[in-house]
């Protein structure tokens, strides 16, 4: 651990910005687990529960593992609907549309979580906020069924892709209310089997090939375990609104990775609204960003002020 506590916040967004291309490796990989024959479900499920074994390792080997009892029930909750929705929906929408549209899609997470913020949390509804989700809106519409695209879109496609963007929102929101008292592997502990377990039902085991394995093993151990574990460490070292919008590189690389692999275009409307989606994003983030700034001014000018009387 000494030489984190080394690290600067250049080093912190390099670590930041591996863990967004770690996860950008998510749709790709899990199209080469769903070619062995896998079924798209059994992916999600082995990703979720490689993740867990090595998120559940490195807890106890911290002693990491208590949780109050009173926050059982909400940590597993999560699990059912973050991990769940997320692990499962994302691997679905990748089956459905590819990897570049589900990456998309996903990334629809920070007008969510601007809207369960407003709802759930009483945080303001800027005038920003309102223009990035309706630029989020616009972005989905040019990459779905109403625009022509190159790209196979269903409603399924489109429909566990918003999923996915939606559980995504409830880390946010569940991290709000966790993270100060919890480490990210003691959560994870309790929260990836919850996850696995709405998964189970939902598909059949299929005798593994080494393909198979060799891609879901890189799902938990790369693009789940690492991932998270490389960002929070780069967090601790870099300003949340700059790590949000490094890890705007996830749905680029995906993109990337999908035409190099797989040959995955979208027309010119489809790339517009991709970008759409990813200026929704930035506008979220400096929103934000630009509220927080306001509100420390407005508190050291109160504080002069307090001083002066």
């Amino acid at each position: 651990m000494r030489a984190q506590d080394s690290l600067t916040p250049f080093q912190g967004i390099l670590l930041v910005m591996v863990a967004a291309v770690l996860w950008g490796l998510i749709g790709p990989t899990a199209k080469f687990a769903f070619a062995s024959g896998m079924d798209v479900l059994e992916v999600g499920f082995y990703r979720t529960m490689i993740g867990w074994l090595l998120f559940g390792t490195h807890a106890v080997l911290r002693g990491q593992t208590r949780v109050a009892l009173r926050d059982l029930p909400l940590i597993m909750a999560f699990g059912v609907f973050g991990v769940g929705g997320l692990f499962g929906g994302y691997v679905v929408a990748v089956n459905e549309g590819g990897a570049a549209l589900a990456a998309v899609l996903l990334y629809t997470a920070p007008a969510w979580v601007a809207l369960m913020s407003w709802v759930l949390l009483g945080e303001p509804m800027s005038a920003g906020k309102l223009l990035a989700v309706g630029l989020t809106i616009l972005g989905v519409a040019c990459i779905s069924q109403l625009f022509a695209s190159e790209i196979t879109v269903t409603a399924g496609a489109v429909g566990f892709g918003l999923l996915a963007g939606f559980s995504y929102a409830l880390y946010y929101i569940f991290g709000k209310h966790f993270l100060g008292r919890y480490h990210t592997s003691t959560l994870f502990l309790y929260a990836l089997p919850c996850g696995a377990a709405v998964m189970l039902p939902f598909f059949s085991f299929h005798a593994p090939t080494a393909q198979g394995m060799a891609a879901v093993g890189t799902l938990g151990l790369v693009s789940t375990y690492a991932a998270y574990f490389l960002y929070y460490v780069g967090l601790k070292y870099v300003e949340a609104t700059r790590a949000s919008v490094v890890a705007t590189v996830e749905p680029l690389s995906a993109c990337v990775l999908a035409y190099i692999f797989f040959g995955e275009v979208f027309t010119p409307t489809g790339y517009a609204g991709a970008g759409l989606i990813l200026a929704a994003v930035l506008l979220t983030i400096w929103d934000g960003g630009r509220i927080r700034v306001v509100g420390r001014e407005s508190r050291v000018a109160a504080a002069s002020s307090e001083t002066r009387e």
